[in-house]
């Protein structure tokens, strides 16, 4: 296994370069499915899946709704996308595995979520924990929460921070439970979160974890922070070897207490490709997510943004009052935006501006939440 680093890595950029087909394992014709990434910033990462690739990943699925304690008696409600993105389809056949009742709702039309959830008594909720978040406030505004069953959440596709988790816990009643996967490794289901929620189990019988200084691309032992790489050791169609996820953990080889000996990882805390350097200092989104809901008079719907003034790197944080704290009309609004000014610098070690919004002023997400504006980009 020591000679794993040996072999080079493979990049995003490599799969850029051989769009459409160029890294399939097998010939075209026993591909029977192909998912992409959005191809937002060039061309899409192209995946395809053969037969047996699609009994995989649906049993490693199944095996994720299995650590939430899902059975089939369960009513599935799966409000990620489906189309080309993995989330969608990655959950549908997982549930179907399992023996759930899959509901194939997809993301949007909230209040047609809340009619399905309440009416066909969905017990797991399958989305990203921004869209969940919304769900959540949805679900209070129009108080229905009584008429909620819902006992676990399935939240993946984007960095969500611990405080966010305990929201939405203590707002839906539930379980939340983190999900891993992308696509170019199989998508959801190659790491979750078991009752115990201290790390994620990765199914290392499907893949090898690493964890790499992302500066000197050097493998750090268990324990430390840096760079997930994955190798698969079962896909047919698309296989990856040293895959650099850029997505930032640690990696844990002490059995868990559930009794499971996976390799866990540490819950992502962010990518390297959303790490913001402001004045020099590594700032992640999920960073300050947890900062802000350390206090209770905000909600967790935030928006970043970064500016440059006369050389020097301006953040300013835009953060919604809890609705509580904004009809009271507290006249200790500048308390609360010092306080939190003084915590973003304790934990961050930078300066910010803090600015607080009224309740549901901040775009909603359907999807994954877009939470920076970099204007030294624009």
């Amino acid at each position: 296994m020591d000679d794993l680093r040996k072999l080079p890595f493979t990049t995003k950029k490599d799969l850029r370069d051989t769009y459409p087909f160029g890294l399939f394992a097998v010939p075209r014709s026993e591909i029977v499915r192909m998912h992409a990434s959005s191809g937002t910033t060039g061309k899409p990462i192209v995946v395809g899946y053969t037969k047996k690739d699609l009994d995989t990943w649906a049993d490693l699925v199944a095996r994720c709704m299995a650590m939430t304690g899902g059975t089939k008696e369960d009513v599935v409600q799966n409000a990620y996308g489906y189309g080309l993105f993995t989330g969608g389809l990655g959950i549908h056949y997982g549930a179907e595995r399992l023996g759930a009742t899959i509901v194939p709702i997809s993301g949007g039309n909230t209040a047609r979520q809340l009619m399905l959830m309440q009416d066909f008594g969905t017990t797991i909720l399958t989305c990203t924990p921004s869209y969940a978040m919304f769900m959540a406030d949805e679900i209070i505004a129009a108080g229905i929460k009584e008429n909620i069953k819902l006992k676990a959440g399935i939240f993946g596709a984007e960095p969500w921070s611990n405080n966010m988790r305990l929201q939405l816990e203590e707002k839906l009643g539930i379980k939340a439970h983190d999900i891993y996967g992308l696509s170019e490794v199989l998508g959801p289901g190659v790491a979750m979160e078991c009752e115990h929620q201290k790390g994620l189990h990765i199914f290392d019988d499907h893949f090898i974890p690493e964890i790499i200084d992302p500066e000197t691309e050097q493998p750090l032992p268990y324990g430390q922070k840096g760079e997930l790489v994955f190798t698969t050791l079962t896909k047919e169609g698309f296989p990856v070897i040293r895959y650099r996820t850029k997505d930032i953990s640690v990696l844990y080889e002490e059995k868990c207490d559930c009794g499971r000996t996976h390799v866990r990882m540490e819950r992502i805390t962010g990518r390297t490709d959303d790490m913001l350097i402001i004045r020099g200092v590594n700032v992640f989104p999920s960073q300050i997510e947890s900062v802000l809901l350390e206090f209770g008079e905000t909600e967790p719907h935030y928006l970043l943004v970064v500016d440059r003034k006369a050389a020097m790197d301006d953040l300013e944080i835009q953060v919604e009052l809890s609705s509580k704290m904004f009809s009271d009309k507290i006249a200790g609004l500048e308390v609360l935006e010092r306080r939190l000014k003084e915590r973003i610098l304790s934990v961050l070690g930078i300066s910010a501006k803090i600015k607080l919004v009224e309740p549901k002023s901040i775009p909603r997400s359907e999807g994954k939440a877009k939470r920076v504006i970099d204007k030294r980009e624009l």
